[in-house]
């Protein structure tokens, strides 16, 4: 016979029935809020923690049996806790009450194009988690997947390659016809510092060092505490209240420097109207954009001699550039368009490292490269050229 549920609730320590307080819910572990505290105060040094495990996948590439996996995994996780650690400082940012120490820096537009839509939207923060995930394992799993057969790992870059698809898709339709961006989330912004203290308790503050400094100036035979002192990052500390004013620009960079400090039409309006709604060939050239890794990467898995063939490199190509004709150019009329635009044309120098331009062209060029290289980073070019050779993610771009 089973024991009744209260006797079981007792036997984990929960209050007996009687009892006038109810079982509260189980906390978040204690471990997790640590570190959550950790990263929303140190997040510059977070970054620096990312860059430096980001490094060691540069370096592990046939250092050892199966080192790719071991560098993809480190990269992926590493990118995976960065995508975390976003989401924490990006809540932190919302949540905090204190305001900035200083004159905040301006959002860039793409911060606030992206903002604007995560929080808007929970559908669109919904698909654009899943479209960075699979942007940071899809080479990962073709790894995995090639240890099971090439026919095996040819249906997970397809698989891939229509997740991304259709996430793009949705987010285009989300934003209502409006160009993606990449990528779809915000940049990491700062944590606003903590507020000062109260100035009449810093003005005696400021007083007593500057008798302190005096004094000490005094004995060393020179007071220099009369005078603003330049700090770590080229600010003017005023010696009695320790407020701090910018760095001077140069003589030549006063006009530079003066825009800087200025408002433009950009600044100010909606976040929505920094890209512009596509309609007719627009819209169509965008979907030929998002579709074409998709076309390509099916082209290829069809393919009977992938390395060497035509077929599916000039195919994916074509989609590419008919997608750059069939836009209209006057919807480009914003910077944040133009910068996209612009991304997109230099991300258009990928397919020369890509199928069958990459076996007839790019790698005979790499070789007499690699040739003409010191030991140390022919080896490493020599590691590389392995994954572009053999792995379809290593240069999708």
């Amino acid at each position: 016979m089973s024991s009744h549920p209260d006797t079981q609730k007792q036997a984990f320590g929960s209050p007996p029935t009687g009892s006038s307080n109810p079982p509260a819910a189980a906390p978040s572990p204690r471990w997790l809020h640590l570190y959550d505290d950790f990263i929303t105060k140190n997040a510059h040094q977070v970054s620096q923690i990312e860059s430096a495990l980001r490094s060691l996948t540069y370096i592990i590439p046939g250092r050892f049996r199966d080192a790719e996996i071991a560098s993809e995994s480190i990269h992926s996780g590493v990118q995976l806790l960065s995508l975390y650690h976003d989401a924490l400082l990006r809540r932190a940012v919302t949540l905090s009450k204190n305001p900035p120490a200083s004159i905040p820096s301006i959002p860039s537009p793409h911060s606030r194009y992206t903002r604007f839509w995560t929080q808007k939207s929970p559908l669109y923060r919904r698909v654009a988690y899943v479209l960075q995930i699979v942007s940071y394992v899809e080479l990962l799993c073709e790894m995995a997947a090639k240890r099971r057969g090439e026919k095996t790992r040819w249906r997970a870059v397809i698989l891939l390659e229509a997740i991304k698809a259709f996430c793009k898709l949705l987010l285009l339709r989300i934003t209502r016809a409006r160009p993606l961006l990449t990528p779809v989330f915000p940049e990491r912004e700062p944590l606003p510092e903590d507020p000062p203290e109260d100035p009449e308790e810093a003005e005696l503050r400021a007083l007593e060092e500057d008798d302190v400094d005096r004094a000490n100036g005094y004995a060393n035979g020179a007071i220099q505490q009369g005078y603003p002192q330049q700090g770590p990052n080229g600010e003017w500390i005023m010696p009695r209240t320790g407020m701090s004013l910018p760095s001077l620009p140069a003589p030549g960079d006063i006009s530079g420097y003066l825009l800087s400090r200025v408002l433009t039409a950009d600044d100010i309006k909606p976040a929505t109207k920094l890209m512009n709604k596509l309609q007719g060939s627009a819209h169509v050239a965008e979907v030929l954009h998002i579709l074409a890794p998709l076309v390509y990467a099916v082209a290829l898995a069809r393919s009977r001699n992938r390395r060497k063939s035509w077929t599916p490199w000039m195919l994916g190509l074509a989609i590419e550039l008919a997608a750059r004709q069939l836009r209209d150019r006057g919807l480009r009329t914003t910077p944040l368009e133009r910068d996209e635009w612009g991304r997109r044309g230099w991300s258009l120098g990928w397919w020369a490292m890509r199928g069958a331009f990459y076996e007839n062209v790019t790698k005979n060029a790499v070789a007499g490269v690699r040739r003409r290289m010191p030991s140390i980073v022919s080896g490493i070019l020599e590691d590389y050229e392995y994954l572009w050779e053999n792995y379809y993610f290593s240069t999708s771009g």
